[in-house]
């Protein structure tokens, strides 16, 4: 794994990505001048090589059907630093957004740069996230899916989880506030067999990402 710049590139660039585009550059809006120029070092799949930040977007956002998406949202109240992690996995499943709960500053380095390609949203509380997730699709709203293992939690094994939903994730040290827990519609936890109390939170979000994608991608 490679970490990242603050301009995202990796560590080690020389080895990574491509070069200038050889020969005569491409007439099509999607491809950075820039990047076309001087190479493309980043961290995106192949097909995004040379394609400018908002192409990327758009890209995802039509491959994204109406009927199965996926929303991340993640409780900010202590700076965690699991939140880039998270952000990151949830580019890596191309969620439809992620929501910020509390604090509006979070710490951006374990998302290697991966939010510029996703809409991020902010809420100031629990109560304000639970009303924009009430008003999507013209009030139709998104079913918010707690994960956490606090009483009253159901296993996550097994369990069918709604096509078009919202992923809510906690606090690394203290989970899910009891605010937020009651703006879920359920609450569910992985089940575990080894002596640790808890999961650390950025693995807790990509399993349950990936449980989503499982059934529904």
């Amino acid at each position: 794994m490679r970490d990242a710049g603050a301009g995202g590139a990796e560590v080690g660039a020389e080895e990574v990505g491509v070069g200038p585009w050889p020969g005569e550059p491409p007439d099509d809006p999607r491809y950075d001048p820039e990047l076309l120029a001087q190479g493309d070092r980043r961290n995106v799949a192949d097909r995004y090589r040379y394609w400018t930040v908002e192409a990327v977007r758009a890209d995802l956002d039509a491959r994204r059907p109406p009927d199965r998406f996926l929303h991340v949202a993640i409780e900010n109240w202590a700076h965690d630093l699991n939140i880039g992690s998270v952000v990151r996995t949830a580019n890596a499943f191309n969620v439809a957004g992620v929501h910020v709960v509390g604090r509006r500053r979070w710490n951006r380095r374990g998302a290697m740069v991966t939010d510029r390609y996703l809409h991020v949203h902010h809420h100031p509380d629990a109560e304000a996230f639970a009303a924009w997730a009430a008003g999507v699709d013209g009030g139709a709203g998104l079913p918010v899916v707690g994960v956490d293992n606090v009483p009253g939690s159901v296993p996550l094994e097994h369990r069918a989880l709604p096509a078009r939903c919202v992923l809510l994730f906690g606090q690394e040290s203290s989970g899910l506030t009891p605010e937020a827990q009651a703006e879920c519609d359920v609450v569910v936890h992985i089940t575990q067999h080894g002596s640790t109390r808890s999961l650390n939170a950025g693995a807790a979000a990509a399993i349950a990402m990936h449980t989503w994608a499982l059934q529904h991608v």
